[in-house]
C-alpha cells in the first residue's frame, strides 16, 4: 500500500503559470525618460512602461476606447504622458499612478500622427493625418493655436529648445519644413531642401543651428537666423533618425576636434558618426550579419548619457553614449515562437527561436536579454546538450550552429556546419555525452555531425571564430519532409518522424534501418524516446499521440483529446506521464497507465510549437505563435499540501464549532460557521439557537452582533434555505431580524442584496400561501370543535358480525378496533341515487395534538352522496327534500388504537340518527 501511494504521489496533477515573456513593443515610437530608468513604447492599444534595470513592464496604459495608440509623448520634466488613439481622443496620464487625469477630443478630422511637448512641459503640439497642427495648453486644458497649410500627413513636430522664441517646426508628406510662430500665429518660413520625407529634427545647444535628416539619404545643417541650409551631408543610406552629439571630445567615436558632430541611424543597420563641417564619417559601428538589422528609430537621453536604437525586428538596444558600448538589449516582439529550450546546468536561462534569424537568450532571474546573430534566415529548431552549456540551432539557411554559454551568461557561436540542400527543420543532440548531433531537413535526409575535440576542450579560444563541422553520415530516410528526429538515451538509436505519416527507427552511427512505425493518418510532428522504457512516442497532425514498442514496432496505446494537430510531446514523471501541445493552443497532461488526460492547460492563443521540460522535471517551457513564452511550474505537491491543510483546518474548526454549540456560545459559533462558508453548518447553528427556550431573543441578539460581511453571507445562505420548506422557518426568522432592526439604507448597501431579494420573494410568497391554507383549515376545525355538543358516551355495545367496528351515536359514527384509519373506507357506505360507492378518505402525513393525545385528522368527502350507515338506522332522504344537501364528514382518529370519530353535518346542523 505504501508503494502504491508513493507511486501515485509521483504523478503530476497540475501546472501553473510561473512567468510569461510577452511582447511589449510592436513598432513605432520609443522614448527614454531623462534619467534613463524608464522606457516608453507602443504595443497596439497600450503604452508600456519598462524598467530599464530589470526589463520588466511596470505599467501598461490603455485608453478607455481600447483603440490603437497612434502617437504619444513624455513631457521634458517626466511628469506628464499624453497618448492619442484612433478614436481621436487625447488622454493625459499620471503615468506613475497609471491613471488618466484628463481626456478630450483631438478635434482633428483624422488620427493624430505625431505630437511633441515644448521645453516648459506646458504646451503640446499635435499633428494629424488631416494636415492640421494644433497647440494645446495641458495645464488649462484648452486649445491655443490651429495651423493649416501642410500638405498631407504631418508626421514630424519639434519645438525650439529656447522657450522664449515660441517656435514650432513641422514637416509633412511634401518634404518641406515649416517654421511656425506661436506669438504671431503664422508660418514664418518654409525650408525646402529635402526631396523625400524628413525623419528627424535636432537643435544645437545655442539654438542657432538645426539638423534635419531624411529618407533622401542626406542630412542638412540649417542656420535658423538666416533660415538657410549651410551644409548638406550625403550619408548614402535612408536615415530614420539623426542625433546631435554633445560638443565635447569622444575619442572612441572619432570625435577629436571641437565642432558639430551628429550620429545617424538608417537602413544599413549601423550607427555612424559624422563631422558636420567636413561632411566625413568619423566612426562606423560594426555591422552584424543577417536581415532585420535596419534601424527604425534613435534617441539620446542627455542626462543619462544613453543612446536608444530600435531595429526592424523590434529589438531595443541601449548604448553608452560616449563609446557606443552596448548596455542593454530588449526583445520587444518575437512574432511566431518556433522553439524554446532551457539553458544552463540549473536551467537559469531560456533560449527562444522565433520567426527571425536572431536567437534570444533570457535570464529568468533578471529578465535580461541577449540577442544572438549568426544565422542568415529564420531559425526553425533548437536542442541543448546534456550539461546545459552547449546548444544547437538549425535554420532555413540550410545550416546548423553550435553555441556555448559561459558562466557569466554570455553566449557565443563556437561551431557551424552546412551540407543540406533545403531548410534544416529539426535538430537533436546526443544524450549520453556531448559527442554528436543529428539534423533532419526538407531534403528528406538526416545528417550526423560529430563534435570535434577542439570544440570540447577548455582551451578553445572564443575569438578564433566558429569551428567548421563535417557530417559523418548522411541518410535519405523518408519520402517527404522530416519534421522531427530524436536520439535514444543510450545514443545508439535514432527515431525520425516525417510528413509521409510514418516514423522510423535507425541504428547509430551508420543509420541502418531497424523498423517502421505505421498507423497515423496524417504527418508526424514529433517523436520522442521514453527515458525509462523501450517505448517511442509520436505526435501527429491527426490529433493523436501513439506509444510504440521498440521490440516489435507495435502500437501500445493511443491518446485522443486534442482537437487539432499535436505538435510536441514530452515524457515527464520518469516516463509515466506525457505532456503534449497542439495547434489548438492547449497543453495536455496524460497518465500513460490509464490513458487519462489529467489536466488541460490553456494559456496560449495560437499554435504551441515549442515545449521543453527542465532537468528536475518540475518546470516546463512553452512557446507559441502568439509571441508568448510561458514558464510553467509543477504545483501538484503544493496543491496537495494546501488541500491537506484545508482539510485539517476544517476538522479543527468543526470541532471548535461543536464545542461552542455545546457551551451555547452562539455568537462565536455563528461567526465560525459563516467563516467556513458552509450554508448547512450555519443552518445547524441557527437551528440550535432556535431550540433554546429563549430562541427569539438569543437569535436576535446573535444576528445583530455580527459584522456586516457576516450578515451579507447570512443573507446569501437564507436564499438557499428558503427554497426548501423544511428550512424556510430558519430563513424567515433570520430575515425577520434583519428587516426589523436594519435600516433600509443599510440593507440596500449589502453586497448582492438585489439578487437575494429577487430569489427570496417567489419562495416566500409560496410559503405564505401554504401557511394561509393551513390556517384556514385549522380555523374551520376549531369552529367545528367548539360547535359540537358531545353527550356522555355510554358503554360501547358489542359490534355485530355484519358491521364489526361500526357504532352509532346521535350525530356521530364511532369506529374502533380498526387496524388503520384507512380501513374506514370499507365500513362506511354512501349512496348517490341509491347506487355506487363514493367515499374519499384523506389522511395528512403529520399528526396534530389535541387534548394531550396524538391525533390524525380524517376528512371524509362524500361529494353529492349522502352518508348512510345501517347501525345509525338512517335512510337516504328524498332527492327533492330541501335538507338533502351533501353532508360533510370531518373527524379525528387515534392511530394507536385504530379508532375514528366522525361527526356528520348536514344543512340543518348535525344529521344522523
Amino acid at each position: 500500500m505504501a508503494e502504491t501511494a508513493a507511486g501515485a504521489s509521483r504523478f503530476k496533477a497540475n501546472y501553473a503559470v510561473e512567468r510569461k515573456i510577452e511582447p511589449f513593443y510592436k513598432g513605432g515610437k520609443a522614448q527614454l525618460d531623462r534619467t534613463g530608468q524608464h522606457l516608453f513604447c507602443v504595443c497596439g492599444t497600450r503604452v508600456n512602461v519598462l524598467e530599464v534595470a530589470s526589463g520588466s513592464v511596470l505599467r501598461s496604459l490603455e485608453q478607455e476606447d481600447q483603440e490603437d495608440i497612434t502617437a504619444f509623448d513624455l513631457s521634458p520634466d517626466d511628469e506628464v504622458l499624453v497618448t492619442a488613439s484612433r478614436a481621436l481622443l487625447l488622454a493625459q496620464w499620471a503615468w506613475r499612478e497609471g491613471s488618466v487625469t484628463c481626456l478630450w477630443k483631438a478635434i482633428h478630422t483624422a488620427p493624430v500622427a505625431t505630437m511633441a511637448f515644448d521645453p516648459t512641459s506646458t504646451l503640446l503640439a499635435t499633428g494629424g493625418c488631416d494636415g492640421a497642427v494644433r497647440i494645446w495648453d495641458i495645464v488649462q486644458h484648452h486649445g491655443t493655436h490651429h495651423f493649416r497649410g501642410s500638405h498631407g500627413v504631418v508626421h514630424l513636430l519639434a519645438f525650439h529648445p529656447d522657450p522664449a522664441r515660441l517656435l514650432l517646426f513641422s514637416s509633412a508628406a511634401d518634404a518641406a519644413i515649416r517654421m511656425w510662430s506661436l506669438q504671431d500665429r503664422s508660418c514664418l518660413a518654409v525650408l525646402t531642401a529635402h526631396y523625400s520625407a524628413v525623419t528627424s529634427l535636432a537643435f544645437s545647444s545655442d539654438g542657432h543651428t538645426m539638423l534635419s535628416s531624411g529618407r533622401d539619404k542626406i542630412c542638412i545643417v540649417w542656420d535658423l537666423r538666416s533660415r538657410q541650409a549651410t551644409r548638406t551631408v550625403p550619408v548614402f543610406e535612408s536615415v530614420e533618425a539623426a542625433v546631435l552629439l554633445p560638443e565635447e571630445a569622444a575619442p572612441e567615436l572619432g570625435v577629436k576636434s571641437p565642432g558639430l558632430h551628429f550620429l545617424t541611424a538608417g537602413d544599413q543597420g549601423t550607427l555612424r558618426v559624422w563631422e558636420a563641417a567636413s561632411g566625413q564619417c568619423v566612426y562606423t559601428q560594426p555591422r552584424l550579419p543577417g536581415p532585420g538589422r535596419e534601424l527604425t528609430h534613435c534617441a539620446l537621453a542627455h542626462a543619462a548619457s544613453l543612446l536608444l536604437s530600435v531595429t526592424a525586428d523590434h529589438n531595443l538596444l541601449l548604448y553608452e553614449a560616449r563609446s557606443l558600448r552596448l548596455q542593454k538589449q530588449f526583445a520587444g516582439y518575437s512574432e511566431e515562437v518556433l522553439d524554446v529550450r532551457f539553458l544552463g546546468p540549473e536551467d537559469s536561462h531560456v533560449v527562444v527561436a522565433s520567426n527571425s534569424p536572431c536567437l534570444k537568450v533570457f535570464e529568468l532571474q533578471t529578465s535580461s536579454c541577449q540577442i544572438l546573430h549568426g544565422h542568415t534566415d529564420i531559425v526553425l529548431a533548437l536542442d541543448v546538450f546534456r550539461k546545459g552549456w552547449l546548444f544547437a540551432s538549425c535554420a532555413k539557411d540550410q545550416s546548423v550552429r553550435i553555441w556555448r554559454m559561459n558562466k557569466a551568461g554570455q553566449v557565443t557561436c563556437v561551431a557551424q556546419g552546412s551540407g543540406h540542400t533545403h531548410s534544416v527543420g529539426t535538430v537533436c543532440c546526443s544524450r549520453l555525452k556531448e559527442s554528436f548531433l543529428v539534423t533532419g531537413s526538407q531534403d528528406c535526409t538526416v545528417k550526423l555531425w560529430p563534435l570535434p575535440d577542439a570544440l570540447l576542450s577548455k582551451s578553445t579560444v572564443p575569438d578564433s571564430g566558429p569551428i567548421l563541422l563535417q557530417a559523418q553520415t548522411t541518410q535519405r530516410c523518408h519520402d517527404k519532409d522530416i519534421n522531427s528526429v530524436a536520439v535514444a538515451p543510450n545514443d545508439k538509436l535514432l527515431a525520425t518522424g516525417s510528413q509521409d505519416r510514418t516514423a522510423k527507427l535507425w541504428a547509430l552511427p551508420q543509420c541502418q534501418l531497424l523498423g517502421v512505425f505505421s498507423g497515423h493518418r496524417r504527418g508526424l510532428w514529433c517523436v520522442q524516446f521514453s527515458p525509462m522504457d523501450q517505448v517511442l512516442a509520436t505526435a501527429s497532425a491527426d490529433g493523436t499521440i501513439k506509444l510504440w514498442a521498440l521490440q516489435d514496432f507495435s502500437c501500445l496505446k493511443t491518446f485522443e483529446g486534442h482537437d487539432a494537430s499535436v505538435l510536441k510531446v514530452a515524457f515527464v514523471s520518469r516516463g509515466t506521464q506525457l505532456l503534449s501541445s497542439g495547434s489548438d493552443g492547449l497543453m495536455k497532461l496524460w497518465t500513460i497507465k490509464n490513458n487519462e488526460c489529467v489536466r488541460t492547460l490553456d494559456a496560449h492563443e495560437d499554435k504551441v510549437w515549442g515545449l521543453h521540460c527542465s532537468r528536475l522535471d518540475d518546470r516546463a517551457l512553452t512557446g507559441a505563435s502568439d509571441s508568448r513564452v510561458i514558464l510553467w511550474k509543477d504545483v501538484t505537491e503544493a496543491e496537495q499540501a494546501e488541500e491537506q491543510a484545508k482539510q485539517e483546518e476544517q476538522v479543527v474548526k468543526q470541532q471548535e464549532l461543536d464545542n461552542l454549540l455545546h457551551e451555547k456560545r452562539y455568537l462565536r459559533a455563528l461567526g465560525l460557521a459563516i467563516s467556513l462558508d458552509r450554508p448547512h453548518t450555519v443552518l445547524t447553528v441557527i437551528q440550535a439557537i432556535r431550540r433554546d427556550p429563549e430562541a427569539c431573543e438569543k437569535l436576535e441578539a446573535t444576528v445583530l452582533r455580527l459584522r456586516r460581511d457576516q450578515k451579507e453571507a447570512l443573507l446569501r445562505f437564507c436564499v438557499t434555505w428558503n427554497t426548501n420548506s423544511r428550512h424556510c422557518h430558519e430563513a424567515q426568522a433570520v430575515l425577520s431580524v434583519l428587516l426589523r432592526h436594519e435600516a433600509p439604507e443599510e440593507l440596500l448597501a449589502y453586497e448582492g442584496v438585489q439578487a437575494a431579494l429577487e430569489a427570496l420573494l417567489p419562495y416566500t410568497e409560496r410559503h405564505f400561501q401554504r401557511l394561509s391554507r393551513t390556517l384556514q383549515a385549522a380555523t374551520f376545525l376549531d369552529f367545528l370543535w367548539h360547535n359540537m355538543k358531545l353527550p356522555t358516551l355510554p358503554a360501547a355495545p358489542q359490534p355485530s358480525e355484519t358491521h364489526k367496528g361500526v357504532l352509532s351515536y346521535p350525530g356521530f359514527v364511532w369506529l374502533h378496533g380498526l387496524s388503520h384509519p384507512r380501513s374506514l373506507a370499507t365500513t362506511v357506505t354512501s349512496y348517490h341515487g341509491h347506487q355506487g360507492l363514493s367515499v374519499g378518505l384523506h389522511l395528512p402525513a403529520h399528526p396534530c395534538t389535541l387534548v394531550g393525545q396524538p391525533l390524525s385528522t380524517v376528512r371524509l368527502g362524500l361529494g353529492h352522496s349522502e352518508f348512510y350507515s345501517e347501525e345509525m338506522g338512517t335512510h337516504p332522504p328524498a332527492r327533492d327534500d330541501p335538507t338533502s344537501a351533501p353532508p360533510l364528514a370531518l373527524g379525528m382518529a387515534w392511530p394507536q388504537t385504530g379508532a375514528v370519530i366522525l361527526p356528520v353535518l348536514g344543512p340543518q346542523g348535525f344529521w344522523g340518527a
